[in-house]
């Protein structure tokens, strides 16, 4: 939505800051929607095959944003924003905790980082494609997104073998409990404040890097086209990196890295070169990251992986929700220039709760099923290695 967010709004009557509300109300919608943040929606969907509730979020999905396309007033375009973040909320959780149980526990961090491809993809050229498509009609980026929802949804029925329920639908209780674990917490803090330094900056990248675009558009395009595929490339190396090092070391390593890379930009944003080396650092170090993120949500209780998976994945877009408006107090307080350093903060901070969170005791009812404790064999999968 971020790229015909003008055409939105001059052709609903909206100012350009209202029609930036769509990409707000889907972020919440997402993070309030998702497991196990909506109870109702997963004790609804619970007992479902996997593959019946992977189709069936990617109809919702898809059916939301043709309603967008044809959504005749801003009221109703923001309701049906809505109803495709319930469909996106259903979605990712479920693929990220399917891709894991496809694969041996030591490839883990690869499925995630295949299922996380796509994110990075549509970061790479979901919205200069979306921009470009909808220069002249933003109704036909709506019709676009519906199609390759579609399509998606025919790959899935043609392509992926039946996936058995969860053995037994656990009561509002149960899903709730592993948020009285202290890791639990702490990791699902860790994602909410890693994606709201992240968002702080991108968010208003543009306002960052101004003094080397000029304000011109197609220096802008660049510098996002290359921050795109450094995303791809992050998401790729952060999954062989947690199979091989561990999910604390890329989780302090990244967070470092790109508070680093946040602390330097007001001085890099001054040229092209150095605008060009944030967009290349910032993504790589980002995104391996955000594979990590799950990874070790997943590994504290395996057999709670995908209701952790949602929690991590409602964190992650109440930060995006967050970004926005903590990046535009960043910029009133401290200027377009200085801003990123807020951002640096928050990045130390994240990488600090990783830090206290590695040894804090992990809570374990009394009544727990031993399937449903961390297995001492996913060495790899441990957040301590």
């Amino acid at each position: 939505m971020a790229g015909i967010l003008g055409p939105i709004a001059e052709d609903l009557g909206v100012t350009v800051s209202a029609a930036g509300q769509l990409v707000t109300v889907f972020a919440l919608g997402y993070a309030l929607l998702a497991p196990p943040l909506a109870p109702p929606l997963a004790a609804l969907t619970a007992r479902w095959p996997r593959r019946r509730l992977l189709l069936t979020a990617l109809a919702v999905f898809a059916t939301a944003n043709a309603l967008s396309a044809l959504a005749p007033s801003y009221g109703t375009l923001l309701a049906t924003r809505v109803l495709a973040a319930a469909g996106a909320a259903l979605y990712t959780p479920t693929a990220n905790a399917v891709a894991t149980t496809l694969v041996a526990p030591e490839r883990r961090g690869r499925a995630l980082a295949t299922v996380l491809g796509g994110m990075t993809v549509a970061t790479a050229l979901g919205v200069p494609l979306g921009t470009w498509i909808g220069r002249t009609d933003w109704r036909l980026t709506m019709w676009l997104v519906t199609a390759l929802g579609t399509a998606a949804l025919a790959g899935l029925a043609l392509l992926l073998r039946d996936l058995p329920a969860p053995a037994a639908a656990p009561g509002l209780r149960d899903r709730l409990a592993p948020l009285r674990d202290r890791r639990v917490l702490g990791a699902a803090s860790t994602t909410l404040l890693f994606f709201l330094a992240f968002q702080t900056v991108y968010i208003y990248l543009a306002t960052a890097i101004s003094p080397a675009t000029g304000g011109r558009a197609d220096r802008l395009s660049l510098v996002l086209l290359v921050s795109g595929i450094a995303s791809v490339a992050g998401s790729w190396l952060g999954g062989r990196l947690v199979d091989r090092v561990g999910v604390r070391r890329v989780l302090l390593t990244g967070s470092t890295v790109a508070a680093l890379a946040f602390a330097a930009l007001p001085w890099a944003g001054r040229s092209m070169p150095g605008a060009l080396a944030y967009a290349v650092v910032t993504p790589l170090a980002g995104w391996a990251v955000s594979v990590a993120l799950p990874h070790r949500l997943a590994s504290l209780d395996p057999g709670n992986a995908q209701l952790l998976i949602s929690l991590n994945s409602s964190a992650l877009y109440l930060g995006t929700a967050a970004g926005g408006a903590v990046g535009s107090a960043a910029v009133a307080l401290f200027g377009g220039r200085w801003f990123p350093l807020a951002a640096a903060v928050l990045a130390l901070v994240a990488a600090a709760t990783t830090w206290a969170g590695a040894d804090a005791p992990r809570v374990v009812r009394p009544d727990a099923a031993p399937a449903r404790r961390p297995l001492a064999s996913l060495r790899a999968d441990r957040p301590e290695q």
